[in-house]
């Protein structure tokens, strides 16, 4: 209990220290640079997890702000340690599992075909495996192969080698005929149709590939509610905002396109009102602090940083160095 409580009290300092050094320089605090100095004051030691590990640590590498580098090797080691400790198998099931600690090692700049000896991009290459767990198995396999270009691995215990080429026909197999992607149903998901176009978004070369974007652009201009939120699941929620922000920067389309302008307000100000003081974000617009809401956030709003000051998108880290 006491390390754990020196621990939070170290983050917490940190923070502070930022702040104080913002305010030194007469300068305010932007949104992300908020969110992002919440985010590690929560989670003072990132582990190999969905919350408060592989997105966070992704999220804040992508941003821009400063982080320290202890953070991002404290991260790597725990990482380090629990690939060793499974035997370098993170999941049995879901490759979405390797998909996501690939996206955060690439963004620190750690090499993910040799963790503690493991290759993480090897389940990749069984194609049939990747895909048994929906549509996303294989856009989180093309987010995590093109994020810095990487080469796919001979998988000898595939029944089907994985391809580039095959994971894209799958994700257009599963489009919805009147445009759009979901987990399941007949009927398009804001967040499943944005993530499909952000894999898709480097091979719109291809005419179909072309065609089914475009189509999945309409449906998302036609999910938005009148005041500009996304509901899923039967909720106005943060997270659908995030991910078509995502979607719209690697297309290259603005999030202030007008097509997603809606009662003047934009995209990036419709996720603006999940936000607290505190720089965490909401779930839903009356709900509590959600970390992953908040996590999704962050790397929306570096989304649009990245956009705007002309650098590489979320999802392409050819910018960093391994």
């Amino acid at each position: 209990m006491k390390s754990a409580h020196l621990k939070r009290l170290s983050a917490v300092l940190l923070l502070l220290a930022m702040l104080f050094s913002l305010a030194a320089c007469g300068k305010e605090e932007t949104q992300l640079e908020k969110t992002a100095w919440y985010l590690q004051a929560q989670v003072p030691e990132p582990t190999c997890s969905a919350v408060g590990g592989d997105w966070l640590v992704f999220a804040l590498a992508r941003s821009g702000v400063k982080v320290p580098q202890k953070y991002f090797d404290t991260y790597y080691k725990n990482t380090e340690d629990y690939a060793a400790s499974v035997d370098g198998v993170l999941s049995r099931k879901k490759n979405t599992e390797y998909s996501r600690v690939i996206l955060a090692l690439t963004a620190i700049g750690k090499d993910p075909q040799n963790v503690a000896g493991f290759d993480l991009l090897l389940p990749l290459g069984d194609f049939d495996e990747t895909v048994s767990q929906g549509v996303n198995g294989a856009i989180f396999a093309l987010l995590a192969l093109d994020s810095k270009n990487y080469e796919i691995p001979a998988n000898p215990a595939a029944d089907t080698q994985a391809t580039r080429e095959l994971y894209v026909e799958e994700i257009l197999r599963r489009e919805i005929p009147t445009g759009g992607w979901a987990l399941t149903g007949g009927e398009p998901d804001a967040d499943v149709t944005a993530m499909a176009l952000q894999a898709l978004a480097k091979y719109r070369e291809d005419a179909d590939v072309l065609a089914a974007v475009e189509r999945g652009v309409t449906a998302l201009a036609d999910l938005q509610e009148p005041n500009g939120a996304y509901t899923s699941w039967g909720e106005e929620n943060s997270e659908s905002v995030s991910q078509v922000i995502v979607a719209l920067t690697e297309l290259g389309i603005s999030p202030d396109d007008e097509r997603f302008v809606k009662n003047g307000q934009t995209l990036e100000q419709v996720l603006l009102r999940f936000a607290q003081e505190d720089g965490s974000f909401r779930h839903i617009a009356d709900g509590k602090s959600d970390e992953m809401a908040t996590e999704q956030a962050l790397y929306a709003l570096a989304a649009i940083s990245r956009a705007q000051d002309g650098r590489t998108t979320l999802y392409d880290m050819t910018d960093t160095a391994q």
